[in-house]
């Protein structure tokens, strides 16, 4: 039987102190150590929950359980959300799905008697928590992005300025090596990178260990949270981008879509992968994964346990999956991390710059705005626009036909990047930003024969696209998909007239 959210995280039995691997923690600040003075209670531990959004297979949350286990102490997870600078580009399909599967994460924590508290207020937020908490330690997880990054110096900078001497830690829950740890420098690539994360990776791709038993919670208890309103709100909100339903968001559909046995993918769909991926008229042989990752609804290393088991049924399949799970998935965080400049021109290698920088005033055959590009109705576009993800193969050319149609490389990057995040389900990602780097920029990628407007970037073109696949019929599966989607649209808009009548009626 597949194992549940539930099952997977076992969530019971006797204290054990959780086996986090010490290189997978960073002391930001140590505050001030040693036990509490006679008499008084020792100070909670606070999970600052950011990017990885569960419970199950959390190395941040194991270490917070652990560092309170320790000195017999309780801990509490805090989700702060971003206030709309912070925001970036997200809307209402992003903000909702986000929202949805924190109410699903609230309601399985209070289950475990693990206490919530939402802060709507913004990351300014948390200090003033940890005070009034008494906190001994706060407990991050990690995101390459600036603005997370940002978010989190600002908070640890605040701490230590209080003579308590909260303990500041950071754990990289999301990828299987810790970033810092897989290596301590920009890689250039996935050949150079590869080398390195499989020489560690045994060391750090185990099972996870029992989550330490949960000391009661006796201090200041979370309010209430009204989801249905704040859900409300803050789609109100936020620009309409109409939210998606072909995923549904949380740790348990996470794993069913993982496991599940009408359709999780390494029950039913990986021995296609290694052969079928690229191909855009194929798109169960993907794993569907990918917002479940974004949000960290799911842990990657449960993924890459749980195809190691089944390597024998699928080898090629289940080598394809943990090369893009892993090597080319974490190769994005590398990339962010020691790159700031992760999504603009000058963050990508001199040789990118300087052949983009040489054809960047090439005649191009059509220049279109952002605006024009936004509201093309070619297939892949309205794939993004409607059904909130495209298939990778189509993502690459998009971006690329992006570069030919826009004035130079900065705008076709902005453009690429505005558009990645505001429509795809799992934008704001450094993958994302990988992606329109490697289209544009050639990140991580070679110099080739050179050519009008790309240089030595890598061409792609619609003639490649006819060789590599049946385009009408990719065309006819998206136009099925943006039916199917004003279908819904509709009837949703239909049925919450009808309960507004209702409700005016009574």
């Amino acid at each position: 039987m597949a194992p549940t959210a539930a099952s997977v995280s076992r969530g019971t039995g006797p204290v054990v102190p959780a086996a986090v691997h010490p290189d997978r923690v960073r002391v930001l600040h140590p505050g001030q150590g040693g036990p509490p003075a006679a008499g008084a209670r020792p100070g909670p531990v606070v999970y600052w929950m950011l990017r990885d959004q569960r419970l199950a297979d959390n190395w941040a949350l194991l270490h917070a359980a652990s560092l309170a286990a320790a000195s017999t102490s309780p801990f509490a997870v805090a989700f702060s959300l971003f206030p709309k600078p912070f925001l970036l580009s997200a809307r209402r399909r992003q903000l909702g799905f986000l929202l949805r599967g924190l109410r699903r994460l609230a309601a399985a924590a209070a289950a475990r008697r693990i206490p919530f508290f939402l802060l709507t207020g913004g990351p300014t937020e948390i200090p003033a928590l940890v005070r009034r908490l008494g906190a001994s330690a706060l407990v991050a997880d990690f995101s390459p992005l600036r603005p997370v990054r940002e978010a989190l110096d600002a908070v640890v900078s605040e701490l230590r300025q209080d003579a308590a001497g909260v303990a500041v830690h950071q754990v990289d829950a999301h990828n299987v090596v810790p970033v810092w740890a897989a290596s301590g420098k920009l890689e250039y690539s996935a050949r150079t990178f590869r080398g390195k994360v499989n020489k560690v990776l045994d060391e750090y791709l185990v099972e996870f260990p029992q989550l330490a038993e949960v000391v009661p919670w006796d201090r200041e208890q979370p309010e209430d949270i009204d989801w249905d309103m704040l859900i409300d709100t803050v789609c109100r909100e936020a620009e309409d981008v109409p939210e998606i339903d072909w995923c549904q968001p949380g740790e348990a559909a996470a794993m069913e879509a993982l496991l599940g046995s009408k359709d999780g993918f390494l029950v039913k769909r990986i021995k296609s992968y290694d052969t079928d991926r690229n191909y855009p008229t194929k798109p169960t042989a993907l794993s569907g994964l990918s917002p479940y990752l974004h949000f960290g609804h799911i842990s990657a290393q449960r993924c890459a346990i749980e195809a190691k088991k089944r390597r024998h049924l699928s080898p090629k399949s289940v080598d394809a999956f943990l090369e893009e799970l892993i090597i080319r998935r974490e190769l994005a965080d590398n990339f962010c991390y020691y790159q700031p400049q992760y999504d603009t021109l000058a963050g990508a290698w001199e040789w990118a710059r300087k052949t983009l920088q040489d054809h960047a005033s090439d005649k191009r055959e059509h220049i279109y705005t952002r605006e024009q590009l936004e509201s093309a109705k070619t297939a892949d576009l309205m794939e993004m626009v409607h059904h909130g993800k495209m298939h990778g193969f189509m993502r690459m050319y998009w971006a690329k036909k992006i570069l030919e149609w826009t004035s130079g490389p900065e705008e076709a990057l902005s453009v690429a990047i505005y558009l990645n995040d505001k429509y795809h389900i799992d934008g704001r990602d450094p993958n994302g930003y990988v992606g329109c780097m490697w289209s544009i920029c050639g990140l991580h990628d070679q110099g080739w024969k050179e050519r009008p407007i790309f240089g030595k970037i890598r061409y792609m073109n619609y003639a490649g696209c006819k060789r590599k696949f049946d385009v009408d019929a990719y065309i006819s599966y998206v136009k099925r998909l943006v039916a199917q989607s004003k279908k819904r649209k509709l009837d949703e808009s239909l049925d919450s007239a009808a309960k507004h009548a209702k409700s005016e009626k009574d």
